[in-house]
């Protein structure tokens, strides 16, 4: 039996350094603007919030399409002939990513796919978590790897305010995000991920510095996260006072390791600019 090789989207949202160093292999996902489609991954986010301001317009996101994995797969495949592929999707509850790559590896042999029911740092999360397992347990049945992964999604909690209602309201991905009515510019809704599904949460009121405080404390107080690793993610625009107020929080928690994830475009394109979220596996 071959390497171990893990895959995932770009929705996971993965710092390039992280995928480079753990050789964690990423299939782009892509964002439509004037029709033109670009790969997530190699648009710049400020791309998107140029085209809001012109057009006051949203731009469109796409999976992951059947083609695109059999390509994928099959190169990984041509560069490690012998490699057992385990893929950690962005949950199929939001988008048809994970049901492309079932269609496209049904006559593949030796892949794994594993819905993580969540995006962004919460995917993130649990492909870190399977990069420590195999580090530590570098000979792993690829089986007994796939039990563990599938043990951890359900303990990987994610939870952001957005920047901008107006991206977020657009988009339509939030599954109950009616019930903020018409107090909805006037506050700002937590979204977590419920059984793999966007679920606005809470509503918080207050400027992002005030908000942010509340998320944070109401995430730490409601999950036990393992204190070995914590996730914090943002979109471009969000204040760097207060992203060093996030770290302070962090470590004031007792935090191990607190890494900070930049929001991509794809997923920038759903929460706009200024957006703060935070992930981690509970214990």
């Amino acid at each position: 039996m071959g390497r171990i090789i893990l895959t995932s989207e770009s929705g996971a949202d993965l710092p390039l350094e992280w995928t480079s160093k753990h050789s964690v292999q990423v299939v782009p996902m892509h964002v439509i603007m004037d029709e033109k489609d670009y790969l997530d991954g190699a648009l710049p986010v400020e791309d998107i919030y140029d085209y809001y301001e012109r057009t006051k317009k949203i731009p469109s996101t796409t999976a992951t399409n059947v083609y695109e994995y059999e390509e994928f797969f099959k190169q990984i495949k041509t560069n490690f002939p012998d490699c057992v592929i385990i893929h950690i999707g962005y949950t199929s509850k939001a988008s048809s990513s994970f049901q492309n790559a079932i269609i496209a590896t049904e006559e593949l042999n030796d892949i794994f796919l594993i819905d993580a029911l969540n995006v962004t740092g919460g995917l993130a999360a649990i492909v870190m978590y399977a990069v420590d397992v195999i580090a530590k347990e570098p000979t792993i049945d690829p089986e007994q790897l796939v039990k563990k992964i599938e043990a951890i999604v359900p303990k990987s909690r994610l939870a952001f305010v957005p920047g901008s209602l107006e991206f977020l309201k657009a988009g339509g991905r939030v599954s109950n995000l009616a019930y903020l009515g018409g107090a909805l510019l006037k506050i700002k809704p937590c979204i977590e991920l419920i059984d793999g599904k966007l679920t606005s949460t809470k509503k918080y009121r207050g400027n992002m510095s005030t908000v942010t405080e509340k998320l944070i404390q109401d995430y730490l107080n409601q999950y036990d996260i393992d204190k070995g690793q914590i996730f914090l993610v943002y979109s471009l625009g969000l204040d760097e006072k207060i992203k060093e107020r996030m770290t302070d929080v962090a470590k004031e928690h007792g935090f191990e390791h607190i890494s900070w994830i930049q929001a991509g475009a794809m997923i920038s394109t759903h929460a706009g600019p200024g957006g703060f979220g935070i992930a981690g596996l509970e214990r």
